[in-house]
């Protein structure tokens, strides 16, 4: 019997649907079944690059078909898009085998969610600021409330903006600790129940040894990498079950 929800049943089939995972997810399985689920994650990275020559054949025939106009806009949104679905994608498969909590789930549209909406919410005198995330990964009690929360910022690149969600999470120590500018900004959280703040990253371009990245890492509750790497000041993405079923 299933661990899935139908509505995530539904997800993992939209995802495998989407014409440019296709080959990504073929591609995915090659991994699997080399290093099992929980370590593909680690090579994430190397799976999208893999696959980028089958995705750029998808796209030339949807140029000719003319289901496409903008190739290269095709190609930033597929690389974005990728990431985050790959993640999702794994992680109901791990929960689908009981690798991850029944309790915990995923969503891509957290600022919109519910439970998460308000958690994610600083005011600024009559303003309100919310986090650059991608995903969030969250549990409910038996009562059907939210328990805990994960919030990810999902980049390709560490070229890519990063500092606004390194901003929010400055605000929101800032907003839950005794300090004068907290006073001087009204600056105000209203919720107990903080997310955790957390990134990830298949690195593209290799700078996650550049000083000014590394140092970026100690803004968030947990950093991970889609590359089997051994670094102190970064966790493989191997690692998000583990952290997930013991910090949610």
């Amino acid at each position: 019997m299933s661990s899935l929800l139908k509505q995530e049943k539904q997800i993992l089939k939209m995802i495998k649907s989407r014409y440019y995972m296709i080959p990504i997810l073929s591609k995915l399985d090659e991994y699997i079944n080399k290093y099992g689920l929980e370590k593909s994650l680690d090579y994430l990275n190397k799976i999208l690059i893999l696959a980028k020559d089958d995705v750029e054949i998808l796209l030339d025939k949807r140029i000719l078909a003319g289901e496409i106009k903008d190739k290269s806009q095709a190609r930033k949104s597929i690389a974005g898009n990728a990431f985050s679905l790959l993640i999702k994608y794994l992680f109901l498969t791990l929960k689908e085998n009981k690798f991850i909590k029944s309790n915990v789930f995923v969503t891509s549209n957290p600022k919109q969610h519910k439970l998460i909406s308000d958690i994610v919410t600083i005011k600024v005198d009559n303003e309100t600021q919310k986090p650059d995330m991608d995903l969030a990964i969250y549990s409910i009690n038996k009562e059907n409330e939210l328990n805990k929360c994960l919030i990810l910022s999902l980049k390709t690149s560490l070229r890519k903006k990063s500092e606004q969600i390194c901003a929010w999470k400055l605000l929101l120590e800032i907003a839950t600790s005794d300090n004068p500018i907290k006073e001087k900004y009204n600056i105000s959280y209203e919720h107990k129940n903080m997310p955790l703040v957390g990134f990830a990253t298949v690195n593209f371009y290799d700078e996650i040894n550049n000083p000014q990245h590394r140092g970026m890492f100690k803004f968030f509750d947990v950093a991970f990498i889609g590359k089997p790497l051994n670094a102190e000041f970064i966790n493989n993405l191997s690692d998000l079950p583990r952290f997930v079923n013991e910090n949610l």
